[in-house]
């Protein structure tokens, strides 16, 4: 679903009983419009500064940050959907309602780790938030019972990063083996090749400000697999995939997973892979390769990723 400059949609799934959400908001075409601009507060980093020893001044450690959080003051607009004070007071109760049901979440709060998505389009650029919605506060207003209500409302970022609403993702085949032979048709005179170096194409450009974190799946029959971003890191599993079977690292921070099928193989990496907090991908032109051994050709991986912005 693509959004109308300056709108933001809200989105989760259900859970069980608990209903999913897809609201939107920020214009006056939704009945939610934007009272004051969007606020986005940055919190202070988590220095590790450590003042020296008997003398001036400190030794600057490593420093984190802390998720953003989004405020949101809109005004609920329900004066034009009754032609009659009840009418509007009615529906403007209802208005408020569905705001409130989208901001409470009760599909995701009993759910470890697992973030709402919040879109927006700003200036044309369309992004997204990994969060959670929080305070949801409607004003107590004499203007309710004539169709407006103001409200406040707060969505906590998984981080402090924006991403692109497009999902970019790659497909890289395995790596084809060495071979020497002869290059047919055999006419005179007779050719030896030698050891080939060529392989699929998997060069791709991740753009945004910021690294970014992948989604790798690796699928069998494969033996050994293993993805390397050249350059960069290579992440190897000691296991054997079958037709049909594959497996999935996840390195995103809500999720930090090595799956196969539901089941952990986390424990399957080696020791010289690098750890999934330290396997995003740069901006810039890079180049993913798949390892592994196939005697049928048809093992693949695919990867996806949303290119990281510092802001909007």
């Amino acid at each position: 679903m693509s959004l109308a400059e300056g709108e933001w949609n809200l989105s989760y799934s259900s859970n069980g009983v608990h209903p999913g959400a897809n609201f939107t908001f920020g214009t006056f075409r939704t009945g939610y419009y934007l009272l004051e601009p969007v606020e986005i507060a940055y919190a202070d980093p988590d220095t590790g500064d450590v003042p020296m020893p008997r003398e001036d001044g400190v030794r600057f450690g490593q420093d984190f940050h802390a998720q953003a959080t989004i405020t949101f003051e809109v005004g609920v607009d329900t004066v034009d959907d009754a032609p009659a004070g009840a009418g509007r007071h009615g529906a403007n109760l209802g208005a408020v309602s569905a705001m409130v049901q989208a901001w409470d979440a009760e599909a995701l709060r009993q759910r470890f780790a697992t973030p709402a998505l919040l879109r927006t389009t700003q200036g044309g650029r369309a992004r997204c938030f990994y969060g959670r919605p929080r305070k949801c506060a409607p004003a107590s207003s004499r203007l309710t019972r004539l169709g407006y209500t103001p409200v406040v409302a707060t969505f906590a970022c998984q981080d402090d990063t924006a991403y692109d609403d497009v999902e970019q993702h790659l497909r890289v085949d395995l790596v084809p083996p060495p071979h020497r032979g002869l290059i047919g048709p055999l006419t005179t005179p007779l050719t030896m090749t030698g050891e080939s170096t060529s392989r699929p194409t998997s060069d791709v450009t991740v753009g945004g400000t910021k690294p970014t974190w992948p989604v790798i799946t690796i699928y069998g029959p494969i033996t050994q697999p293993a993805c390397e971003v050249v350059g960069r890191w290579k992440a190897s599993l000691d296991l054997t995939l079958g037709v049909g079977e594959k497996v999935t690292i996840d390195t995103r921070p809500w999720a930090r997973t090595v799956l196969r099928g539901s089941a952990s193989v986390a424990g399957l990496l080696y020791r010289g892979s690098p750890r999934l907090v330290d396997m995003r991908i740069p901006v810039g032109r890079q180049d993913f390769v798949l390892h592994g051994t196939d005697a049928t050709g048809t093992a693949y991986m695919t990867v996806y990723w949303r290119d990281a912005y510092a802001f909007l």
